[in-house]
């Protein structure tokens, strides 16, 4: 399908949101979803998405032809056909439900799915590339998927939403890829610290935790294959455009960190969430552990989550740079202070 391409700077509205919508619900991924979700189908799917290698032969050249056919193969290959449907949401006590009630992210989450679903569409809508259009067609599926898991699991344990605001499609399509992309960067690295952090302190129901491990090994592929992407398109622009392209990335990371500041002071207003609660990337150790994690601790705790969890794909894809440098000059710089060593006896480790 097809939906209506304007003019680049012209708005989608009303009726092409719509459609944009029905392209992603109507999208048919990769085989393995055609199948029954056994367990057994579910879990070599598990084991298929963490540990990939291309069959193209030699370097795979960002721009070239074999790292673009390497890039889509990447993302379809180790596709995960698991249903949201079908998830057997475990019980929890009255002390766990509250914990999970009380975390300051679910209107948020849902939000970020939705529009990231539409951002993906409407960026491969535009595309004549075929591959690319296809790959990133099933990327705004499965961050659908994503939203639906999360329905899901606020309808299953009686969590509030606030009544989510309608989904308008980008006025300008490749700027609202980077943003959605860069953003996922961000969000997927302290998930995946996050998520080790609360597998490890068992502040939850370890079913409850292993429910989310597709969903958080999906964004692994998601950052991998975005990391990629870049690295191809930026490999085929000539020069002049080139510099226009990453002018474009520099707004987008001025952008982004705009909406992360209005974000911390924003989150969690309409239900008086004091300051602390709204945000999240600073003290969600603390919502998912009852162990006092330090800010290095947990900055060290993602790197290592983040190197672990892209180890598994070909080593000659690229790989996401920007949040894990960062993240490494924050690690570096706080060496330089010295800081009260933690002996919890949680076993919680984030040396390194």
């Amino acid at each position: 399908m097809s939906v209506i391409r304007p003019k680049t700077g012209d708005v989608l509205e009303g009726g092409v949101a719509r459609l944009l919508e029905e392209a992603v619900f109507r999208f048919v991924p990769p085989e393995g979803a055609k199948q029954p979700a056994t367990l057994s189908i579910v879990e070599a799917a598990n084991r298929t998405a963490r540990h990939w290698t291309s069959v193209e032969a030699g370097p795979l050249a960002p721009g070239s032809a074999a790292h673009k056919r390497a890039i889509c193969a990447m993302f379809q290959e180790t596709f995960n056909p698991y249903r949201p449907s079908v998830i057997a949401w475990p019980t929890l006590s009255p002390d766990e439900l509250r914990r999970l009630q009380s975390l300051p992210i679910w209107d948020i989450a849902v939000q970020t799915e939705g529009r990231a679903r539409l951002s993906f569409a409407a960026y491969a809508d535009g595309l004549e590339d075929q591959a690319f259009r296809r790959a990133i067609m099933l990327n705004a599926w499965e961050e659908h998927r994503h939203k639906e898991v999360l329905g899901h699991l606020v309808r299953t344990y009686g969590i509030e939403l606030a009544e989510e605001p309608p989904y308008l499609p980008p006025r300008d399509r490749e700027f609202a890829f980077l943003v959605t992309g860069y953003s996922e960067s961000i969000d997927s690295f302290f998930a995946f610290g996050l998520f080790d952090l609360a597998k490890q302190a068992s502040f939850f129901p370890a079913e409850l935790v292993e429910t989310f491990e597709p969903v958080i090994q999906e964004e692994c592929r998601h950052i991998l294959f975005f990391a990629n992407w870049l690295a191809w398109h930026r490999a085929n622009l000539n020069w002049w455009r080139r510099i226009r392209f990453e002018l474009r990335v520099a707004v987008a990371w001025v952008y982004i960190a705009g909406l992360r500041v209005g974000l911390a002071r924003s989150v969690g207003t309409n239900r008086k969430t004091t300051r602390e609660e709204s945000n999240f990337t600073v003290n969600g150790a603390q919502a998912v552990t009852s162990v006092e994690v330090g800010f290095f601790d947990l900055i060290k705790i993602c790197l290592q989550e983040n190197d672990r969890r892209l180890a598994g794909y070909d080593s000659r894809l690229c790989r996401p740079t920007r949040i894990p440098a960062l993240a490494r000059c924050v690690v570096a710089v706080g060496k330089l202070w010295p800081g009260k060593k933690r002996n919890n006896g949680s076993g919680i480790s984030a040396s390194g």
